[in-house]
């Protein structure tokens, strides 16, 4: 929203959100105030603070000016000749994009910034004074939108470095004729596009990851999306593996000559509008260097836990535990299952500013402003035990604490959490129950684990059913008992994944958490005082109340979020029946 907004369209804005979200009246106040210093925008400031996503404010939004509300952009209703005349730095500039000409040959025009009405102007004078008809659209899903349809209508971005550097294979057979130092082939112009390129490629294709793997005649390139690799873009000459690792090399600030030792490092950069943090790790293997991308957004929409998957009743004992003022909050799951943007999706939600918030970790994945982050250097004796007793010293209300490795660490955050901290951290532990004993395996005195820990949160992630292609079907009874519903009394119909061309025919479109929360009652800290077993402390959590990952799971198949496939194959090491 423009800061030239009139203050009686705020204050609409602030009442609309008011009953439409869950925006409380103090934090908008706390908004108010903020935009009054500072005169940005409503919806910006409260997106900014965590009190909102961006979805939210654009709805709100629409309900204010009656204007329609798009959630989803599909390059499919985007009509290829009115983008041919909208230059993409125009549309990227703006947030803008146009989509089609309606029946009365107006044209439908996506903005997230309905206030700023200089762009509409330019684009009537585009399309020859044609009326223009705004819809509404979060910055995200149009600057995505605009990616897709340029690229669709210039041809893959991968196809288009390879055009710009005449051919790849020439360019290989140039590169290997013409022995030149490194860093100079890494600097050539169509090495850096295509580069470029494969970033861009993944961004659009929403890939966490970019895996460059040397094989003795090819580059295979692969991207993970939604925790599966994937091979988007043929395999890359051989030749080029040596000016592509070098280049990125370049960009990740590391030693391009050291090729026999693993390295590290992290490479900053602004695709479609978005922030983003690249870490680059690369590896000596037999063929040459293998090198991973990992691609991290830095924006805050992701920090909502509605998003992650958490259900009303889940919302309610996180809010229980935010609102402590002491204890440890554990989350727990292998790698990649969640944990850190659990984690900073929680902090965002307390993240005002009568509290101090320092955060320690290993590296920094996810910035969020008015927090103190530290990152931690082993090598020059910033451990996470070491930079945990420092912090103590700067007197902060909430600690996080990425990780307990070791019995030093955890005593720490033990102690932390006893004078007057609320501390969260994060457990390698296949489910919740089993952080307990995994801290006594630590070292970690039994009465220490009771007196502190209020509750363990243990999560994977599991695919989202594409809601364009997913098949409804009747399951079949043994498919429910593997889910734990054998007793259901009325007829189920539930989905499973079909694949179209939406979602590359994988029918999973998304991730999405689920969750076993775990609260630690008089009665489990008498077990833990006992030193008994996880099996034990699952089957007195289960019969207080706690639903299991695969019950989890099972809710968001009957709601036809996931499938029943998706649930068995994160929660395989799962127990219904304790």
């Amino acid at each position: 929203m423009s800061a030239t907004a009139s203050t009686s369209e705020s204050l609409e804005l602030g009442e609309i959100l008011l009953r439409t979200t869950r925006l409380t009246a103090e934090q908008l106040d706390e908004a108010r105030k903020q935009q009054a210093e500072s005169g940005d925008s409503l919806g910006r400031i409260l997106v900014v603070s965590g009190h909102l996503n961006e979805d939210e404010v654009v709805h709100a939004l629409g309900l204010q000016l009656a204007l329609p509300v798009r959630t989803d952009l599909r390059t499919d209703e985007i009509d290829a000749t009115l983008i041919e005349r909208v230059p993409i730095t125009f549309a990227k500039e703006h947030v803008i994009l146009p989509l089609h000409r309606d029946d009365r040959d107006a044209v439908r025009v996506a903005v997230a910034d309905p206030f700023d009405t200089a762009p509409l102007d330019d684009l009537r004078l585009l399309f020859d004074g044609a009326e223009i008809a705004p819809e509404l659209a979060s910055r995200r899903t149009i600057l995505g939108a605009i990616n897709q349809a340029y690229d669709r209508s210039a041809g893959s971005a991968a196809v288009r470095a390879a055009e710009a550097a005449e051919d790849l294979d020439a360019l290989a057979t140039e590169i290997s004729h013409e022995p030149q130092d490194l860093l100079e082939a890494g600097d050539e112009a169509p090495i850096i596009r295509l580069v470029n390129s494969l970033l861009q490629e993944a961004v659009k294709e929403r890939a966490s990851d970019i895996h460059l793997e040397p094989f003795d005649d090819e580059v295979r390139v692969r991207f993970r999306i939604d925790d599966i690799l994937r091979e988007p873009i043929p395999p890359l000459p051989r030749a080029l593996h040596s000016s592509i690792v070098s280049r990125i090399k370049i960009m990740g600030g590391l030693n391009i000559a050291e090729k026999r030792l693993p390295q590290g490092g992290r490479i900053r950069l602004k695709i479609a509008g978005r922030d983003y943090d690249v870490r680059l790790s690369t590896v000596p293997v037999v063929q040459g260097e293998r090198v991973v991308l990992r691609l991290l957004p830095r924006d805050q929409e992701m920090l909502s836990l509605e998003r992650l998957g958490f259900s009303d009743d889940e919302l309610v004992l996180m809010e229980r535990m935010t609102h402590r003022t002491t204890g440890i909050v554990l989350v727990t799951g292998p790698t990649g299952s969640g944990k850190t943007t659990t984690l900073y999706a929680t902090l965002a939600r307390i993240n005002t500013t009568d509290k101090s918030i320092i955060t320690l970790d290993d590296p920094v994945e996810i910035q969020l402003p008015g927090v103190g982050q530290i990152e931690v250097k082993e090598k020059i004796g910033l451990t996470f035990a070491a930079g945990l007793r420092e912090i103590l010293r700067q007197n902060p209300n909430v600690i996080l604490v990425g990780e307990i490795r070791d019995l030093e660490t955890a005593e720490t955050a033990i102690q932390a959490s006893l004078t007057g901290h609320l501390v969260f951290s994060t457990l390698h532990t296949n489910d919740a129950p089993s952080a307990i004993t995994r801290l006594v395996d630590q070292g970690v005195e039994p009465y220490l684990i009771a007196s502190s820990l209020v509750a363990v949160l243990a999560q994977r992630l599991v695919r989202i059913l594409c809601p364009e292609c997913k098949e409804a079907y009747d399951p079949a009874p043994e498919e429910l008992a593997e889910l734990g519903l054998q007793n259901v009394d009325r007829p189920v119909r539930i989905y499973r994944a079909k694949g179209c061309p939406r979602c590359h025919h994988q029918g999973y479109h998304g991730r999405v958490g689920i969750f076993e929360m775990m609260v630690v009652d008089d009665a489990i800290r008498r077990l833990i005082i006992s030193n008994v077993d996880a099996k034990t402390i699952r089957e007195r959590a289960v019969a207080a109340g706690m639903r299991t990952l695969r019950m989890d799971g099972a809710r968001k198949v009957l709601r036809g979020i996931t499938s029943v496939a998706e649930v068995l194959r994160a929660t395989e090491e799962d127990s219904v029946s304790t």
